[in-house]
C-alpha cells in the first residue's frame, strides 16, 4: 500500500505543471495593429516578389493545341485591403480575405508546331477571396507551432490583354503564319482566361499549405534559449501550449535565466502568475520575481558577484590600516602602515521581491580584509557581514522607466577576526552615509527617467506598469512607423475596381 502511494506521489508531481517566469498577453485590440503592419510589410513584399512561370496548353479542336508560358510576371498595381483577422478560441487565428484585385504584367510566348510567337501582355484577378484557419500549438521543446486546418479560396473573373511582337519583316510569310495564329488565339482567349483563372485558383491554398510549412519548420529551428553576456543564458521556451480565447492569446514562457558556466538551477521555484484583463492594451507582459532571481543565482554560480577593493579601486578613499585604524585601534598597532585588499562577495544570491506598488530587494554579503606585506603576500585581518534591504516605486511615463530607491536597512557584523574584537558601529555609519549618497545619483537617473528598450522600429506608447504580488506587469500599447509601400506608374486595369493585390502571390507555384 505505501509503494502505491509513493508510486502515485512521484506521478503527481511528474505531471504537475510548470509555473512560467514570464507571460505575454496578446489582446485583439494588438492582434489588428499586427495585422494592419503585416498587411503593409506584405503589400511592399509582393511588389518586389517575382511571380513564378504559369504553363499549359490551349485546344484548337482539330487543329491541334498551342502550348503557351506566362513568365518574367510581376505586380504592376497593388493595393491590399486589410484582411480580417481573429482569434478561434481553442484552435488559432482566422484569417479572411475578400475583394482582392491585382495587375500583373509580363511575357507571354505560344508554340503551335514549328510556328512560335511571343509578346507582352497584362492580366488581371478579381474579387478574390481567401479564408484560412489556422492552429497555434506548442512541441515538446517548447516551440510553437502553426498548422492549416482549413483553407478556401475564389477568383470572381479574369481579364487578360495580349500584344504581339511582330517579326522585322511584317510581309514575310513567317510574319503572317504568325498573325494567323495569334487571331486565332484571339478567338480562344475565353477559354485561355478560364484555364488561367482555374489554374490560379486551385493553387492558392496548396501554396499557403506549402509557405505554412516552410514556417513551421522555421519555428521548429528557432532557438528558445539566449546568450545574454558571456555568463548569462535566458530560457524562453513554452512551458505550455498557448491559450487562445475569443479575445486574446497567452502564452506562459520558462523565462529562466542560467549560468553559461554552470546551467545549475536556483534553489527555489516559480509561483504562479496569473494576469489580470487588459484589453484597452495591445500587448500585456508579466515579469515574475522569479525570473529576476534566477539572473542573480545564475551570476552567483559563475562567481561574478565578487570583487576586489584596493587603494586604486577608489582613489578618493585610501585602503590602508593607518585610515582604518579610526575604526580599529589594534589594526595600525599590529600592521603599521600596510596597504589593504578587501574582497567582497556575495554570501547568497540577491533577492527581488514584489509586493502590490512595491518592490524589495535584499543582499547578503561579506568582505574579507587582508593587509598587504610589503612581499604582497596577504595577511588576513577579519571579516565583515553585511546584509541590506532596499525598496523603490516605479511607474512609466512618457516611454520612460521612473521611480524611487530608499535604504530601508543595513546592518554590519563581525563575522571573523584575526585582530581582536571591534565594534561596526562606525563602519556601519559610514557605510550607510555612502550607500545613500550612491541612491541619490541612482534616483537622479530615475527621476531624468531610463528609456525602456523597444523592438527596432517599434515605439511602445500609453505603457503601464503595476507592481502585483509576485510579478510585475507591463501592459503597453505600439507604434510603427510606415514601411513606405512602393506604387507604380502603370494606367489603370480595364475594370472599375481598384487596381491591385495578390495577398498570396508568393505561393503561386504551377
Amino acid at each position: 500500500m505505501c509503494q502505491a502511494l509513493l508510486v502515485l506521489l512521484a506521478l503527481a508531481g511528474a505531471a504537475a505543471v510548470e509555473q512560467p517566469g514570464m507571460k505575454a498577453v496578446l489582446s485583439e485590440k494588438g492582434l489588428q495593429f499586427a495585422t494592419q503592419v503585416g498587411t503593409e510589410w506584405l503589400q511592399d513584399y509582393i511588389l518586389r516578389t517575382p511571380i513564378p512561370d504559369i504553363s499549359g496548353d490551349i485546344s484548337l479542336s482539330l487543329l491541334g493545341c498551342v502550348h503557351y508560358t506566362l513568365n518574367s510576371m510581376s505586380v504592376s498595381r497593388l493595393n491590399l485591403p486589410l484582411p480580417s483577422v481573429g482569434f478561434s478560441e481553442g484552435k488559432g487565428l482566422q484569417v479572411g480575405l475578400s475583394g482582392l484585385n491585382m495587375a500583373v504584367k509580363g511575357k507571354w510566348n505560344t508554340r503551335y508546331h514549328i510556328i512560335r510567337d511571343s509578346g507582352t501582355f497584362r492580366l488581371g484577378l478579381f474579387n478574390m477571396g481567401v479564408a484560412l484557419l489556422l492552429q497555434v500549438g506548442s512541441d515538446d521543446q517548447g516551440h510553437p507551432t502553426i498548422s492549416s486546418l482549413q483553407c478556401d479560396a475564389s477568383i470572381e473573373s479574369t481579364d487578360i490583354l495580349f500584344h504581339g511582337e511582330p517579326g522585322s519583316d511584317p510581309n514575310s510569310q513567317e510574319a503572317e503564319m504568325i498573325f494567323l495564329v495569334s487571331w486565332i488565339l484571339q478567338l480562344f482567349v475565353e477559354s485561355f482566361k478560364g484555364q488561367i483563372h482555374a489554374k490560379v485558383q486551385q493553387m492558392i491554398c496548396p501554396g499557403i499549405e506549402r509557405n505554412i510549412q516552410v514556417l513551421e519548420r522555421y519555428l521548429q529551428a528557432m532557438n528558445v534559449s539566449f546568450q545574454v553576456n558571456s555568463d548569462l543564458l535566458l530560457d524562453l521556451p513554452l512551458t505550455s501550449p498557448p491559450v487562445i480565447e475569443a479575445s486574446d492569446i497567452s502564452v506562459d514562457l520558462k523565462g529562466e535565466f542560467y549560468s553559461t558556466h554552470t546551467h545549475a538551477e536556483p534553489p527555489f521555484a516559480a509561483g504562479p502568475l496569473e494576469l489580470p484583463p487588459q484589453d484597452r492594451f495591445m500587448l500585456l507582459l508579466g515579469v515574475s520575481e522569479f525570473c529576476l532571481n534566477s539572473a542573480s543565482f545564475a551570476y552567483l554560480s559563475a562567481g561574478q558577484l565578487q570583487m576586489n577593493i584596493t587603494n586604486n579601486t577608489f582613489p578618493g578613499f585610501p585602503f590602508n590600516t593607518t585610515s582604518f585604524g579610526k575604526f580599529i585601534p589594534q589594526l595600525p598597532e599590529k600592521f603599521p602602515d600596510m596597504l589593504m585588499l578587501f574582497h567582497v562577495y556575495a554570501s547568497d544570491a540577491p533577492t527581488v521581491s514584489f509586493l502590490p506598488d512595491n518592490a524589495t530587494a535584499r543582499l547578503s554579503a561579506s568582505a574579507k580584509a587582508y593587509a598587504i606585506r610589503p612581499d604582497q603576500s596577504l595577511a588576513p585581518l577579519f571579516r565583515l557581514d553585511l546584509s541590506a534591504d532596499f525598496s523603490g516605486r516605479f511607474l512609466v511615463k512618457d516611454g520612460k522607466l521612473h521611480g524611487s530607491l530608499m535604504l530601508n536597512n543595513l546592518s554590519l557584523a563581525v563575522g571573523a577576526t584575526e585582530v581582536g574584537p571591534f565594534e561596526t558601529g562606525p563602519l556601519q555609519n559610514v557605510l550607510v552615509v555612502a550607500t545613500r549618497m550612491m541612491l541619490q545619483k541612482v534616483n537622479a537617473n530615475l527621476t531624468a527617467g531610463i528609456c525602456i528598450p523597444a523592438i527596432p522600429g517599434t515605439q511602445w506608447s500609453n505603457t503601464v506598469l503595476k507592481v502585483n504580488k509576485g510579478f510585475v506587469a507591463i501592459a503597453t500599447d505600439a507604434a510603427v512607423s510606415s514601411l513606405g509601400v512602393r506604387n507604380t506608374e502603370e494606367p489603370p486595369l480595364h475594370r472599375n475596381t481598384p487596381g491591385v493585390i495578390l495577398f498570396f502571390l508568393p505561393f503561386f507555384r504551377v
